[in-house]
């Protein structure tokens, strides 16, 4: 098998389902010869099941040491937070896993600081990714977070509703926050060239019924955890392999990214924009949609803030003004 690089590849969590997950993505997309899978729990089982899938030409180790995880690492992605329950929201995990981001920061900083690219998963992940970032005194480029599997939601949707491949749903896309308060942008959506605009509103495709799915859209989390009982790890493991392949020098990344934004529309946040994520790191650009479609991601943004600006209240993170004594990059 040919790898797009020998550098270090870490994965934070691989002991669970999403980690042990992203581990056989990375293995079978031939990412790197390097997989270093670390966890408090021993993620030895996770690199036995690896070793015995007969990967050819690849180092596969496993600690529960993050001095040793972490040292020479290139790139990483986590998942090392608390999962998501039924009947929970993103938001309720806030405290407990913005902390664990704090000390996730920390240990690039001391452990790895050249490190090339960070990809956040686990919930609330805007916020997560924040303090990541912050704590790590990475570049905004280096710190992403998955926002690409409410877009795939989307585009799944649409695929079920029309009968077509999901390939012939384009133009999806949300932005904002990773959750219920995010911005589904349909206005540039194409169903097999079609233009979804010209759809809704007709007997085909009444109004009500795009309303209905774009909130079952905001909701697709929630109702994986009522269909299977736990929440999603085949899709975000897949999608944020995918993420890091696109740094790695793979194939670019086909759905927004969470990104660190400050410009004069918003400031000081982490959340999904129109971004191109690729081996020089992520960079973005403002959303173009309809007026609605905008007054929904300036709503998103303002739900953001008041997390934020909860971490402030909660000690997990400074004011703002504190934030460049800590990473200059911001």
């Amino acid at each position: 098998m040919q790898y797009l690089t020998n550098e270090k590849l870490v994965i934070v969590g691989a002991a669970g389902m999403i980690g042990s997950n992203m581990a056989q993505c990375a293995l079978m997309m031939g990412l790197t010869t390097n997989l270093c899978l670390y966890d408090v729990f021993s993620p030895e089982g996770v690199a036995e099941e690896m070793r015995q899938s007969g990967f050819d030409g690849v180092n596969i180790t496993a600690t529960t040491d993050v001095a040793e995880a972490f040292k020479d690492a290139k790139y990483i992605i986590s998942s090392g937070g608390a999962p998501r329950k039924e009947g929970m929201t993103r938001e309720d995990l806030l405290a407990g896993n913005c902390k664990i981001a704090e000390e996730l920061g920390k240990n690039i900083k001391t452990y790895c600081p050249d490190v090339k690219h960070v990809v956040i998963i686990f919930n609330p992940a805007d916020l997560t990714g924040l303090v990541t970032l912050l704590y790590s005194g990475l570049k905004p480029g280096q710190v992403t977070t998955l926002a690409g599997l409410d877009s795939t939601r989307l585009q799944s949707a649409l695929a079920k509703k029309f009968g077509v491949m999901q390939n012939e749903v384009t133009g999806c896309a949300t932005y904002g926050g990773h959750g219920e308060q995010m911005a589904v942008f349909g206005s540039a959506v194409k169903i097999a060239g079609r233009k979804l605009t010209d759809i809704i509103g007709t007997e085909e495709f009444p109004a009500e019924e795009w309303e209905q799915m774009k909130k079952d859209v905001t909701q697709g989390g929630a109702a994986i955890i009522k269909l299977r009982g736990r929440s999603s790890f085949q899709s975000p493991s897949y999608l944020s392999v995918e993420m890091i392949r696109s740094v790695m020098g793979g194939e670019a990344f086909r759905f927004p990214s969470g990104t660190y934004v400050s410009n004069e529309r918003y400031n000081h946040i982490m959340m999904a924009m129109d971004t191109v994520l690729d081996q020089n790191g992520c960079s973005y650009k403002m959303p173009v949609g309809t007026e609605e479609e905008i007054a929904k991601l300036d709503a998103s943004y303002a739900h953001l803030c008041k997390m934020r600006d909860e971490l402030v209240t909660l000690g997990i993170v400074p004011a703002i003004e504190e934030w460049s004594k800590i990473n200059p990059n911001l």
